[in-house]
């Protein structure tokens, strides 16, 4: 069992994101602490010029009220942490910040870019320092 539990949410595909939130459940430890993460893309300076002030602010509090529901939900006490950013560089910024054992994360059917570029999930099982479980 772990003690603490990593769950990186995508907005996008919240239910996903919603099951293994329940995984996490069954994979922690009796007290242990579980964390649910969602990275908003930061916005370059050049597009932020043209958006309506405080957007990327907005974005952050809709999501981490979205979250916390999902947590309230679980019947269970969980962290909720938004933060901007590079979604893989983030979660393992998160994982090493926490001392997480255990980190959730969704992978979806691969694009054509992800073979170039590599998806987010590939990202982070490759430079994890934690286990790493992928669900597809």
């Amino acid at each position: 069992m772990y003690k603490t539990v990593l769950v990186p949410i995508d907005m996008a595909h919240l239910a996903e994101g919603k099951a293994n939130v329940t995984l996490a459940a069954s994979y922690g430890a009796q007290g242990s602490k579980i964390i649910l993460l969602n990275v908003v893309e930061d916005i370059p300076n050049w597009a932020a010029v043209d958006l309506p002030a405080g957007l990327l602010h907005k974005s952050v509090e809709a999501t981490k009220a979205e979250l916390t529901a999902i947590a309230k939900a679980s019947g269970m006490h969980m962290d909720v942490d938004v933060r901007t950013g590079h979604s893989y560089d983030t979660i393992l910024d998160v994982a090493k910040e926490s001392n997480v054992d255990l980190i959730i994360i969704a992978s979806h059917r691969p694009g054509l870019q992800d073979y170039f570029l590599g998806s987010t999930a590939a990202k982070v099982v490759r430079h994890a320092n934690c286990s790493v479980l992928v669900v597809r």
